[in-house]
């Protein structure tokens, strides 16, 4: 009779110190899990800002190479403060071109701290800013994009404009110009094939902008379609794919995704879908630049996204510049001197396509969200992306050492987006783990449920799962804690949750209190 009153009172103080760290626990009677397990409720966040990996907003660099860019705020009349654009953002977009990056032969210029480009990244990675990428190749009603020392050597190019000679639109088949861009890209993956400091790469960059259309193949002709055409294009492709694929092994790659890519001309081509569908099976996921332009992002689009849905995701980038475009002329109705219209219409746009990212570009644009939009920067954090978290979880409050004790966890992801545990450079590394956690929140001992799978989480639907381990930790006081650890970092927390309850600076979420016999 004394063993069970003594065995109540730990069960009632571990609830009552539970309470502490985690609001909603009660007794857990059948779901496989033991009748003396607790069952914790975590309580959902749905406005903080989180900084996980390929979700939220990506803010974008400028050329001046000043740091302090990345600190930029505007006066927001909601918060009747200025608001800082990087708290908002988990990334920063860098476009830029080849020639920039690589100036001349074995000279690269984010090695360089005196360069501009060097300032804009370290700039960003100091304040925590994870970095992506964009290089264009193509010079068309830009700069000579591609490094001079390139076609001195040999590669084939073409010129749109006379009166530009310098101009230049290199054919992406020649073995020269394939052999030196790999050379580039090779130096590229040994500073950037790194999770920690690289968001994303869009790795294509070739066209007019680097968005992939009006790729040229004949340099005397740069809008020539023949026969050889396809295959050409699917030989490039196949090319740069891989060639980015094989060398950033660790980091998201993603193709802009639309009608006509990889062809000279613009308008819908039958073998467009094959060609993203090459880029995929290479490694890639999707992203497109003309969210919100509904001449250019239509039916063939989004069924793109619809094929690829949950299974890739998606990167937004808005089509129109309002500073510069005419896009009272878009078949939505967007009306004149209202870039709040065009907000809207990338935000819905958006949330059809279940987009992880959005983007906040540099100027106009940025300041437009923040000022005429700031309700859907703050809807999306809430609703876009992903936000995943434990609903519930039962467990014990008492484990005697050596025993196995059973965990029941139930998961939901509360953003239109998914997790995109399943793409390959990530290779399934986000795992749910239960550790247990010492006085001073070290993790003593941790592990790791391999059937637990985020990237299925979607549609805020409930995943449950039943875990079981065996306990051998040294006898004393404990706290359960549980959060997705990065496999490939030692099972370290990787991905922030979605709730309100305590969390430790490493970036467990504390459950219930548990005393260990």
């Amino acid at each position: 009779m004394k063993s069970s009153l003594n065995r109540w009172t730990a069960l009632v103080l571990s609830t009552l110190f539970a309470f502490v760290a985690c609001q909603g626990v009660e007794p857990e009677g059948g779901t496989g899990t033991g009748p003396e397990n607790m069952l914790v409720k975590p309580v959902y966040n749905k406005t903080k800002v989180l900084k996980n990996p390929l979700t939220g907003w990506v803010m974008y660099g400028s050329g001046s190479g000043d740091p302090s860019y990345w600190d930029t705020s505007f006066y927001v009349d909601e918060k009747g403060a200025n608001v800082r654009v990087r708290d908002y953002a988990s990334a920063a977009y860098i476009r830029t071109y080849w020639a920039a990056m690589n100036p001349a032969e074995g000279v690269y210029a984010w090695r360089d701290p005196s360069t501009a480009i060097y300032k804009m990244i370290h700039g960003a990675l100091d304040r925590g800013l994870p970095i992506a990428f964009r290089f264009n190749v193509d010079g068309r009603d830009q700069r000579r994009n591609t490094p001079k020392f390139v076609t001195d050597a040999g590669a084939v190019y073409g010129v749109e404009n006379d009166k530009f000679p310098d101009r230049i639109t290199p054919m992406p088949q020649d073995p020269v110009f394939q052999r030196y861009y790999e050379q580039f890209l090779t130096a590229l993956a040994e500073d950037f094939n790194d999770p920690g400091i690289c968001a994303f790469i869009d790795g294509y960059g070739l066209g007019k902008w680097g968005e992939g259309h009006t790729v040229a193949y004949d340099p005397d002709d740069l809008t020539r379609v023949d026969e050889n055409t396809v295959k050409l294009k699917e030989d490039v492709m196949n090319w740069i794919t891989r060639a980015y694929a094989s060398r950033f092994t660790k980091v998201p790659l993603v193709l802009n995704y639309h009608r006509s890519v990889g062809h000279p001309t613009d308008g819908t081509q039958p073998d467009s879908e094959r060609l993203v569908s090459i880029a995929v099976s290479n490694g890639y996921s999707l992203r497109s630049d003309a969210f919100g332009m509904n001449s250019y992002y239509g039916t063939w689009e989004k069924g793109i996204v619809n094929t690829w849905r949950y299974k890739r995701p998606v990167i937004m980038e808005g089509g129109w510049i309002v500073g510069q475009h005419s896009y009272w002329n878009d078949p939505a109705g967007y009306r004149r001197g209202h870039p709040e219209d065009v907000r809207k219409g990338e935000f819905d746009a958006s949330k059809e396509a279940r987009v992880n990212m959005m983007d906040f570009r540099v100027g106009e644009e940025t300041q437009s969200w923040f000022t005429d939009a700031f309700t859907l920067v703050q809807q999306f954090v809430s609703e876009g992306g992903y936000r995943v978290y434990p609903d519930q979880v039962s467990l014990p409050a008492e484990v005697k050492s050596g025993t196995t004790v059973k965990i029941g966890s139930r998961w939901r992801n509360m953003g239109w987006g998914y997790l995109p545990n399943n793409i390959p450079q990530w290779d399934y590394k986000y795992k749910v783990a239960f550790a247990l956690l010492d006085k001073s929140d070290r993790a003593v001992k941790v592990w790791v449920d391999q059937a637990c799978e985020p990237s299925v989480w979607v549609e805020s639907k409930p995943f449950s799962y039943d875990f079981s381990f065996q306990v051998d930790v040294p006898a004393g006081p404990y706290h359960w804690a549980v959060a997705i650890v990065d496999t490939s970092l030692d099972d370290t927390p990787g991905i922030e949750l979605a709730v309100n309850d305590e969390t430790t600076a490493e970036g467990w979420v504390k459950l219930l209190s548990v005393t260990v016999k």
